[in-house]
């Protein structure tokens, strides 16, 4: 049994920021607070991404605190390279530099009470805390729509977790479900290396006439979230919020007429989808990318989601257990918002320390 006073659970933007916070503020990495990730390396989320997605505007990943110190900055970052290549080298020098010994791979299972402390309960064991800093973040829980038919399917059903490439899906008749950035970029992939793709939305694409995301795009979708997490109610997706930018690369696609999408199938039958209007086409695998829900199962012993489905949080901290923290949880969504949780987070959490 190891004790602490705060366990962080999550490498990625948001974990790294309040550990950079708590050892700002004096507290000991591997002492006072530790680090658990259940990724086998740095990056957080982004080491499982696929191979030919870029950083660019409609991808973009902000500074981490302190990063300036480095001399390092994702602003600068070579953009031919793989993002997830990029991220998980910054991260694993930031974590070098500022010593934040973090702990992988340890996959955190449950969360539970014990008196006044919490006990994490890990791969590795159990861990006794007074705070916990949730900062999972939602890769590990994709979100896949029901659909009828959708488990007589024989082709393949893959979601945005599971993407690798375009080269697998060669000669392969695709539908590509979902209206955000990644949906776009598999449709652009795929162009020239399936026989045929399809995109299918359950409402228009919401492509802004803006080169990347305004200032006024980003306040607005963390208002509308920081309203749904005080409110209790399911996260609405980021990009319901933003829209997608029209980047060069997107305008070419749809100067193209790849960028077209259909309304959403009605059906799924054994070789393909069928339409509103009653047409069919055979497909031979599914890619979703549609999205992300919190991942939160671990949390459930502590009874804090609302009948509304999501749980109050409030300036990053849970309404039902003051000793939980929520970092990179709805306003917090963004890699600009992950960075002002972690300090608005370590603050709080040295109040009650």
């Amino acid at each position: 049994m190891t004790n602490t006073q705060v366990v962080i659970v999550g490498a990625g933007q948001a974990g790294l920021s309040v550990a950079f916070y708590l050892k700002r503020f004096e507290l000991s990495p591997g002492e006072d607070f530790i680090v658990y990730d259940r990724g086998p390396g740095t990056g957080g989320a982004w080491q499982f991404r696929w191979d030919a997605l870029k950083l660019g505007s409609a991808h973009r990943v902000n500074d981490l605190p302190g990063m300036a110190q480095l001399g390092i900055s994702f602003e600068t970052a070579d953009r031919s390279l793989p993002a997830k290549d990029i991220v998980a080298g910054y991260y694993r020098r930031y974590e070098e530099h500022f010593d934040l010994r973090v702990q992988r791979p340890v996959a955190v299972s449950r969360v539970v009470n014990r008196g006044a402390d919490l006990v994490v309960q890990h791969s590795l064991g159990e861990t006794t805390t007074r705070l916990l800093v949730n900062a999972t973040g939602t890769w590990g829980a994709p979100f896949i729509p029901y659909y009828p038919g959708v488990s007589t399917f024989f082709g393949r059903h893959v979601h945005t977790s599971s993407y690798t490439s375009a080269e697998e899906f060669e000669g392969k008749r695709i539908v590509v479900v979902g209206g955000g950035t990644s949906a776009i970029g598999f449709l652009l992939e795929l162009e020239n290396v399936a026989s045929d793709v399809v995109w299918a939305t359950r409402r228009p694409a919401d492509i802004r006439d803006t080169a990347e995301l305004t200032v006024e795009d980003s306040v607005a979708a963390v208002a509308v979230q920081d309203a749904a997490a005080r409110a209790g109610l399911a996260l609405p997706s980021v990009v319901s919020g933003t829209g997608v930018p029209r980047t060069r690369r997107i305008a070419a696609g749809i100067e193209r007429g790849v960028l077209v999408e259909r309304p959403m199938f009605t059906a799924i039958e054994e070789h393909g989808v069928r339409w509103p209007d009653g047409s069919f086409s055979e497909v031979d695998a599914i890619i979703w990318a549609t999205g992300f829900r919190p991942e939160l199962r671990h949390l459930a012993p502590l009874q804090l989601r609302e009948k509304a489905g999501g749980l109050t949080v409030a300036s990053g901290a849970s309404w039902q257990d003051p000793r939980i923290f929520l970092a990179g949880y709805g306003p917090q969504a963004s890699t600009a918002g992950a960075n002002r949780a972690g300090r608005m987070i370590a603050r709080q959490i040295m109040a009650q320390l």
